[in-house]
């Protein structure tokens, strides 16, 4: 940011006055926007300000507008440790997600493993929804933030996460399908002048993933899979730029897309036990957007901008084992490489403005699930894990993501109304151990106190065999 700028706005000066004393080029920059997604705000971009559509172009429209209506909604708020997002399918809530790699129940097994599409039908589909409501409720307890000193609204709510899956069989053991979900997302908005104001006001990631797979069925004991990962990234970050409710609000709008790659095995071990193993790799994004500095709906500076993130890469090993006719138990750890984010330098026109420490380290989850068969009709779930923070210390813990461990505590049913349809629903509370911060400097002041934190997710997931 612009020292002279900044320095204005730490010695008090109105932003009027600023306005008068800084004269700066309006809309300098080059705002790099996804057509069809909805702005935060509620804004539309435009992708529907054509006024006349050919009929033949009707398909090829929906199966442009479909990754970004799921963009649109896969504004989520992280439920697993860092802002990962695990609600991949709605189906795996009742077990807390135990048994992700090895249980392929239906066809979001493409997610989490591959090669799972060789246990399921000849064709199946896959779609759910689920809500996750975090709370991030902030106590103040002595923090340095100049004349930014009101209290925090709760900075979590409501958001949706939608997936949709798609398994097809060319032969008995050579099988294809394709995804589409969000595996990372996060927001947190607080209001604009609260006491960690200049650390963060919003922050809101959106991915989509689409996720073209395909699995072999090497024999009755193992199976294969292998898929391509085509990712896209939305990034939204609002601060202010000084200590002061009268500075100006600086905002980063940015975006990418790249690829990354997904592979699984799965083991058929006896009759009653199987073993999956997946990973995924990182995927970098590279985003270019624009840093718009306004006050009072003036903008004082846009300047392209750019900052580079390197998604981390995940490992999963899960059990199914099905103990007699009524009981089956689900065991999962997985490993995700966290350390992948060691900092991320946001940068307009080629010079450092503002930097997010985050040091992130790698970090485990442990999950046990259970399900039991009440008749032909009904299965209920249950599911217990552990998600280890990325997140070293309070002195590292960023308010724009106000994360530590947490302890799952699941429930959910499966209803089958017939043999070719399936019903899931699962509930699950996220018990987060309060959170102590301790982070900043004297450029955006130190904010400390504590967070008492919880999630709540709700989902339902329909699949069905043709």
């Amino acid at each position: 940011m612009d020292p002279p700028l900044q320095e204005m706005a730490r010695r008090g000066r109105t932003s009027e006055g600023l306005q008068q004393s800084v004269a700066l080029p309006q809309g300098a920059g080059v705002r790099l926007e996804m057509k069809g997604a909805r702005h935060a705000t509620g804004r539309s971009r435009g992708i529907f300000d054509r006024k006349e559509r050919r009929p033949e172009m009707q398909k090829t429209m929906i199966a442009r507008l479909l990754p970004a209506a799921l963009l649109a909604l896969a504004s989520g708020s992280a439920s697993a440790a860092g802002f990962q997002l695990l609600e991949q399918n709605a189906s795996g809530i009742g077990n807390a997600y135990a048994g992700s790699a090895a249980v392929a129940e239906n066809a979001s097994t493409i997610y989490f493993n591959p090669a799972g599409m060789t246990q399921l039908q000849a064709r199946e589909v896959s779609a759910g929804l689920s809500l996750v409501r975090p709370s991030f409720k902030f106590t103040n307890q002595g923090s340095r933030t100049g004349f930014l000193t009101a209290n925090a609204q709760d900075a979590g709510d409501w958001a949706a996460l939608p997936n949709a899956y798609l398994s097809w069989a060319l032969d008995k053991d050579l099988y294809v399908g394709i995804g589409m979900g969000a595996p990372f997302g996060l927001v947190t908005e607080y209001n604009n002048d609260w006491v960690g104001a200049a650390h963060s006001v919003k922050f809101d990631i959106r991915t989509i993933n689409i996720n073209p797979s395909i699995a072999w069925r090497v024999n009755d004991k193992v199976s294969l899979g292998f898929g391509l990962n085509w990712q896209k990234m939305d990034v939204e970050y609002v601060k202010r730029v000084a200590l002061s409710p009268l500075a100006p609000l600086g905002t980063l709008e940015a975006d990418d897309s790249s690829w990354g790659w997904n592979v699984g095995a799965l083991f058929s071990v006896s009759d009653v036990t199987k073993v999956g193993v997946s990973y995924r790799s990182k995927i970098k994004h590279d985003l270019e957007g624009s840093l718009t500095v306004d006050s009072s709906g003036r903008v004082l500076m846009n300047p392209p901008a750019s900052a580079s993130v390197e998604l981390p890469d995940t490992f999963i090993f899960s059990v199914a084992h099905r103990i007699d006719p009524k009981w089956e138990l689900l065991g999962d750890v997985s490993w995700t490489g966290w350390s992948s984010i060691d900092r991320v330098d946001i940068v307009p026109q080629g010079m450092a403005v503002d930097v997010l420490d985050t040091d992130y380290q790698d970090t485990w989850r442990v999950a046990l699930g259970a399900n039991y068969q009440l008749n032909d009709a009904w299965k209920l779930k249950f599911g217990v894990a552990f998600d280890e923070t990325p997140v070293k210390s309070a002195e590292k813990r960023l308010t724009a993501l106000p994360d530590n461990d947490r302890i799952w505590f699941s429930f959910g049913g499966q209803w089958k109304p017939s043999k070719a349809s399936t019903l899931d629903m699962g509930v699950a509370y996220l018990y987060v151990d309060d959170t102590k911060i301790n982070n900043g400097d004297t450029r955006k002041g130190v904010v400390i106190g504590e967070y008492d934190s919880s999630v709540w997710i709700l989902g339902a997931q329909y699949s069905m065999s043709f």
